[in-house]
């Protein structure tokens, strides 16, 4: 007999991957666009760009891992999240809140952009 116990449990992390798959992929994006996207971008909004310098000489190395691991993480946020939609959730669960999958959309979309500078630039 299954034991209903763990299918509840598993349903209520479904949403957790997603979140963090969208942070993996946001922080790998910043690592590839600090170097000339970014600050590209921001010198054309007016701001300094100065804090950068210290990540670019941490991420110039590693941009092509970094930005097949971004490009990875963002490909199976996605895929989360549309699966999420057609899931059903227990109440409460994290995957039901609109404002958590909103964030995480919002975090895509950034992410996105930053993985498009660091590509087009790097």
């Amino acid at each position: 007999m299954p034991d209903l116990s763990d299918a509840s449990r598993d349903r209520s992390t479904r949403g957790f991957g997603a979140v963090l798959l969208t942070l993996g992929g946001l922080i790998a994006a910043f690592g590839v666009a600090s170097c000339c996207g970014l600050p590209l971008m921001l010198a054309t909004l007016g701001l300094g760009t100065a804090w950068l310098g210290g990540f670019a000489l941490l991420a110039a190395p590693h941009r092509l891992f970094l930005l097949a691991a971004a490009a990875i993480c963002l490909v199976s946020a996605v895929i989360l999240l549309w699966r999420q939609r057609a899931a059903v959730c227990s109440p409460g669960a994290i995957c039901t809140r609109p404002a958590t999958r909103a964030a995480t959309m919002v975090g895509l979309l950034i992410a996105l952009a930053l993985l498009y500078l660091g590509y087009t630039y790097a």
